[in-house]
């Protein structure tokens, strides 16, 4: 049998647990990180300008960020536009807002392609490349598939891969997230939601 001394430490040690616990849950949901997903992460790409950019850069912003590929024939340019008029819905707000496109296709996407292909969106659109190594080091941490598919010809191919516009904090860390065919209405209000 347990004597009073050892029951009543055990009720102690049990109660503490408890209260420690629940103050650390607490805290927990009511952290903004507790809702979010592990998407996202450190990078460091070179723009459409040649200019190094890392995650860092966008700190205090609002990012939208797409990947995709300059010779998509479909999603990526949808989803490049749905983001435009977004954030031009969102009027002098959208300030706030950054458009980011990462190619998941460095190899025929240059900074040269990137450049010319980025006029075509928004004035601020950042479209960011890297090595074939960082390309998959920020596509895992974004949790993008990716994979070039079979040539047609010398050098003309598609790259199957996630259709998603990720919405990110100011912080950094994901908030929500699109598919490319979501229409700029709905997108503009729930951006503006994070503004």
């Amino acid at each position: 049998m347990l004597s009073d001394y050892r029951i009543r430490a055990a009720i102690i040690l049990l109660a503490a647990a408890l209260i420690g616990g629940s103050a650390l849950l607490v805290s927990w949901l009511r952290s903004p990180e507790s809702a979010g997903a592990l998407i996202g992460g450190p990078f460091a790409l070179t723009d459409q300008t040649g200019r190094q950019v890392t995650e860092q850069d966008f700190r205090g912003k609002l990012m939208l960020i797409y990947f995709g590929f300059v010779f998509c024939p479909d999603a990526c340019p949808t989803a490049l536009a749905n983001m435009t008029d977004a954030i031009e819905q969102l009027g002098p707000a959208g300030e706030d807002v950054v458009p980011v496109f990462i190619t998941v296709d460095p190899e025929r996407d240059t900074e040269e392609v990137l450049r010319d292909y980025a006029e075509a969106f928004h004035p601020r659109l950042k479209a960011l490349r890297g090595t074939p190594e960082q390309t998959a080091e920020v596509a895992r941490a974004y949790r993008i598939y990716f994979k070039k598919a079979a040539e047609t010809a010398p050098g003309e191919y598609l790259v199957d891969h996630s259709s998603i516009v990720f919405l990110m904090g100011r912080n950094g860390r994901y908030l929500t997230h699109f598919t490319h065919m979501t229409l700029p209405e709905p997108m503009a209000a729930e951006i503006k939601k994070r503004l």
